[in-house]
């Protein structure tokens, strides 16, 4: 029977006073705050980082700042690094908990040429062919962003590439007409690869019909990622105080007035990057802007060498599969595998042991040569997901400096090193480029009325409760 170890994680040098207990239920939707001083998740990132850096400890008076960054993950972090690089301003980050403490250290760890939820083809069916292939510079852009940031941080990286794998054979001419439009309309070098090739020479995935190949990707330690942020932005001169949630804010006279337990932050200017973690109570503009997905992880043992021979794993490249509820894996630096996919509906249901179940299930299927290998951590958190799948990085009113980036639907990882320098640009009133994603707000959900009600996110819920079971009808029966 497969078992979770048991992880001690360490507390933050500069902490005042020991972490509170972490917290597995918490629910955005529910929930005023993500809490204060809380631990970590139990992650593998965290488990296997080492000492998180020194912070700036909590806000213990009130204290006036030119910029204030809510959210000390890879984009809060990004953006305060961009602010003091590129335009000389040292910012305040604000973290409800630990620093790094939400998506930032509870994902998948994989870089993808991406943004939002929606593929190459989708954006020309939206926006348009013109306005699809300058998304396409900016992504690209975003992944050299990210190479850059990310040269002098030791986060495992793990280059090569993402492949794209067929979970049924009924998926694969989707994936030839998308590998075409890629190599033909935005000259990128997407393969198809059949199933003998996918298993013989990458990864012998039992359910590959076949792979569509891309030239971007690389798997990175989304701890050592996030630390390596942290530290780099405290060089800079940016402060970072954990266990500061921002309990209340007021606007006056164009000045931010956030409260925190320790003190009011006054600010000229607030950048929001609070992803999948954003409560609905943090401002009126947030409210149901967002519906937060979860997403569940686990890693295993590490692999022996007849273990790793019979998965045939030949790559370490980042692996997806073509499910909607799709599953994101790849074998790690030391040998263990990583398995993420969505999960439960609410917070409060996420404990159950029957989600972490679904995914040794899902591993099982996949490689079952791994059938019965020892489970060494086990995870969820929230995904940021805005309603029709893109992120926003916005000043949502030009007449207020407020300014966010969220919304990256699960390809955060790679993206969110772009949105902090974006978000930053935003902040410095250096224009960004002429893009959807930059001109216009997180779309509501449908009716503003029926959104702004105080009994709607129920019924998201609920949708979403029916959508996950058609969803796996679609990816398992049709």
């Amino acid at each position: 029977m497969e078992a979770i170890a048991e992880k001690r994680i360490v507390t933050n040098v500069r902490a005042t006073a020991p972490a509170q207990p972490y917290d597995p239920a918490y629910d955005p939707l529910v929930s005023a705050t993500p809490g204060q001083g809380r631990d970590y998740a139990p992650t593998y990132w965290i488990g296997t980082a080492g000492e998180p850096p020194a912070d700036d400890g909590p806000v213990t008076h009130d204290i006036d700042v030119d910029v204030a960054i809510i959210g000390s993950g890879f984009t809060g972090l990004t953006a305060a690094i961009s602010l003091a690089e590129k335009h000389g301003i040292k910012a305040t980050v604000l973290e409800a908990n630990r620093s790094a403490w939400g998506c930032s250290t509870r994902n998948g760890g994989q870089a993808q040429c991406a943004s939002g939820r929606l593929k190459r083809a989708q954006w020309i069916e939206r926006y348009g062919l013109d306005t699809a292939l300058r998304l396409h510079e900016e992504v690209c852009d975003a992944m050299q962003t990210f190479k850059d940031l990310i040269r002098d941080i030791d986060c495992d990286p793990q280059p090569g590439g993402h492949l794209y794998i067929a979970h049924k054979p009924r998926v694969m001419p989707v994936l030839e007409k998308e590998a075409k439009i890629l190599r033909d309309v935005f000259k990128y070098d997407a393969r198809i690869l059949d199933a003998d090739t996918v298993k013989r020479d990458y990864v012998d995935d039992k359910e590959a019909a076949g792979a569509m190949h891309e030239p971007e990707g690389i798997g990175i330690h989304a701890g050592k990622l996030a630390f390596g942020y942290l530290k780099k932005a405290r060089a800079l001169g940016v402060k970072v105080h954990p266990a500061s949630p921002v309990m209340g804010w007021e606007t006056k006279n164009g000045v931010h007035y956030l409260k925190t337990p320790g003190g009011i932050v006054r600010a000229r200017a607030v950048g929001v990057a609070t992803g999948g973690y954003t409560s609905n109570s943090l401002h009126r503009e947030f409210r149901n802007r967002l519906l937060p997905i979860l997403s569940n992880s686990i890693v295993t043992r590490p692999l022996t060498r007849a273990e790793i021979d019979a998965c045939n794993f030949r790559t370490t490249q980042v692996l997806t599969d073509t499910r909607i509820l799709r599953h994101y894996y790849r074998l790690l630096p030391d040998n263990r595998v990583q398995i993420g996919s969505r999960s439960a509906i609410t917070g409060r249901d996420a404990p159950q042991d029957k989600y972490r179940e679904f995914l040794i299930r899902d591993l099982h299927r996949k490689f079952p040569a791994l059938e019965g290998i020892q489970i060494d951590y086990s995870w969820w958190g929230w995904v940021d997901v805005s309603h029709d799948m893109m992120p926003r990085i916005v000043q949502p009113d030009p007449k207020a400096s407020l300014y966010y980036a969220l919304g990256y639907g699960g390809n955060g990882v790679m993206y969110s090193a772009q949105a902090g320098r974006r978000l930053a640009e935003n902040i410095a009133g250096v224009r960004t480029p002429e893009l959807p994603i930059f001109r216009s707000r997180l779309p509501f959900p449908n009716v503003r009325e029926m959104v702004e009600a105080e009994l709607f996110a129920p019924f998201r819920r609920f949708g979403q409760w029916w959508l996950y079971r058609w969803y796996h009808f679609k990816d398992e029966v049709l």
